[in-house]
This record gives structure tokens, C-alpha cells and sequence, in this order.
């Protein structure tokens, strides 16, 4: 079993900042990559960032200069930093992980997904 637990969304204003956190946890053998998608009302979810094992890193056009994706792989975590946020950001974020379970279940390869959370920019 693998859980996603993401934290840090909330409301903030136009040209504001956000930080999440994804904390990756469970039967977990390595962590291929790791990222970050988001679903706005009406519409279909997106990748926003993602962050491979080796670091390398890929934005979809719209958050490219805005956005970072960091990861700490000791800690198994992801983070999203949202700088200049805009009213089009607004979304349900959702953390996504690329793993290779441990030997108790089984070395599998899984796509995890967390809950989400609510990202608001808005005056």
C-alpha cells in the first residue's frame, strides 16, 4: 500500500504564492518520479510539473517561469512552489507517483495518486 498526502493549498490573491507538499508513504521500494497535475472546474486535468528520480524536471508551458518542482527523495516528498499565481491556476492540485513497491508487495510498478487539494487565486 502507497499513500500521497498533499498539504498547502488555500486562497491567495492574484500575484501571490503557494507552496504544496506531497509526502509519499508505504511500501515503497524507489520512487521513479514524482508530480503534480490539476483539474479546474469544467475541465480535463493537466499536468503541471513532474520530477524524475535523476531530477530532471518538466512544466507544461502555462506555469513554466512561475513554477518549481523540488523534491527531497530522502524524505520521499515533492513540492510545488507557485510564484505570480494568476486566476486561470486555480484548480484542484493533485500529487502523482511513479513507484516500484518493496519486496512485501510484490516489486510492482504503480501510479499513485493523492486526494488533492484546492488552489484559489482570487481577489
Amino acid at each position: 500500500q502507497v499513500q500521497l498526502v498533499e498539504s498547502g493549498g488555500g486562497l491567495v490573491q492574484p500575484g501571490g504564492s503557494l507552496r504544496l507538499s506531497c509526502a509519499a508513504s508505504g511500501s515503497i521500494f524507489r520512487i521513479n518520479a514524482m508530480g503534480w497535475y490539476r483539474q479546474a472546474p469544467g475541465k480535463e486535468r493537466e499536468l503541471v510539473a513532474v520530477i524524475t528520480s535523476a531530477g530532471s524536471t518538466n512544466y507544461v508551458d502555462s506555469v513554466k517561469g512561475r513554477f518549481a518542482i523540488t523534491s527531497d527523495t530522502v524524505k520521499m516528498m515533492v513540492y510545488l512552489q507557485m510564484n505570480s499565481l494568476k486566476p486561470e491556476d486555480t484548480a484542484v492540485y493533485y500529487c502523482n507517483a511513479n513507484v516500484i513497491t518493496d519486496r512485501s508487495a510484490g516489486y510492482r510498478l504503480r501510479e499513485v495518486w493523492g486526494q488533492g487539494t484546492l488552489v484559489t487565486v482570487s481577489s
